[in-house]
């Protein structure tokens, strides 16, 4: 038997860049649905982005086929495409930096691998209520800390 795929929207949120951020996640499976976020007092965007994804995937308690949705190009296209070369090259990037974030990448990679995930951008703050449910979430998790 199959386990049900586990569909998730994702968002970050920030009020200045660095500045209080927050992050939220909506997990829907099987019918049902479950809401989390967070926040941190001195962030970054991406970083609340990448947040949002990995809490979400900490949050599943056995593999399962998992769907993705977030407005970030920066999570779907440094997770799907870039984070290869970065693990090739020590954790630098193709000019011999340091990767931004590498430790929420390397997070993120360390439990994507314990999931079949499929990866999907959507438009931010378009019509697509998952998506604008948790961009709501991340701006709770953004007043939490202010």
């Amino acid at each position: 038997m199959t386990a049900a795929q586990v569909v998730i929207y994702t968002d970050g949120a920030c009020k200045g860049n660095p500045g209080p951020g927050g992050w939220g996640a909506l997990l829907q499976y099987n019918g049902h649905e479950r809401e989390i976020s967070g926040g941190e007092a001195q962030t970054t965007n991406n970083r609340m982005e990448l947040t949002a994804v990995i809490r979400a995937l900490e949050s599943l308690r056995r593999r399962c086929p998992v769907a993705i949705y977030t407005d970030s190009q920066y999570v779907k296209n440094g997770i799907q495409t870039w984070i290869h070369t970065w693990k090739r090259n020590g954790w630098r990037t193709a000019d011999k930096k340091t990767v931004k974030n590498a430790d929420l990448w390397q997070e993120l990679d360390r439990l994507a691998s314990k999931h079949d995930i499929s990866w999907h951008w959507v438009r931010g703050h378009a019509e697509t209520p998952g998506n604008h449910r948790a961009d709501e979430l991340a701006n709770q998790g953004v007043d939490s800390v202010r």
